[in-house]
């Protein structure tokens, strides 16, 4: 069945069942996109040492080899991802992608990240070094310091042993199979 409304104020539950169901058996195609979107990160090197697919792969590697959780390791991969759209608010689109996927402060140690990481770099550019310190008292904070400071800001080596990106598929299938579908269908329900 295909849906025939032409407004969604005049559609039903029957067709908003079919296309749950639908939405939620086409869920791999959002590893699809979110694994191509990794790789255009190879394209672009904006004046650092690596690429950002490469600075990415190195990230989620510095991650997975200090024991993070899978989540984490997943989001140390796919912190960068916005930059394949927009850099200045790229910490926003990648926190958006893995939103569904991810557990709350996973979400706002990404979304916060550029904040964190700027310790290392924001008064070249005549920033405030500590803009970290707006989130002192979140629940979050100990993990996005750890994040920025152990892994993101130190990941730009070319010549670190970095796990590529085949190593990382299965986890990103994994993680983006998701318990629900993107417009909130619980997977019981499909």
């Amino acid at each position: 069945m295909t849906s025939t409304f032409t407004r969604m104020d005049e559609s039903t539950a029957e067709e908003w069942a079919v296309i749950g169901a639908e939405t939620f058996k086409n869920q791999p195609r959002v590893a699809d996109r979110t694994l191509a979107m990794l790789r255009s990160l190879s394209d672009i090197t904006d004046g650092f040492s690596t690429d950002q697919l490469t600075h990415s792969l190195q990230t989620a590697t510095l991650a997975e080899r200090a024991g993070a959780d899978e989540e984490i390791v997943f989001a140390a991969l796919l912190h960068d991802i916005g930059k394949a759209i927009s850099v200045p608010n790229h910490p926003e689109i990648a926190a958006a992608i893995i939103k569904p996927y991810v557990r709350n402060d996973v979400y706002w140690m990404i979304k916060a990240h550029q904040d964190f990481q700027g310790r290392h770099y924001y008064a070249h550019f005549g920033g405030d070094p500590n803009a970290r310190d707006q989130y002192e008292g979140q629940e979050w904070y100990d993990l996005a310091a750890s994040f920025a400071d152990e892994w993101d800001q130190v990941a730009f080596d070319p010549n670190y042993d970095t796990l590529p990106l085949e190593h990382f598929e299965p986890l990103v299938r994994s993680m983006m199979s998701g318990t629900r579908s993107p417009i909130g269908v619980p997977k019981s329900a499909s």
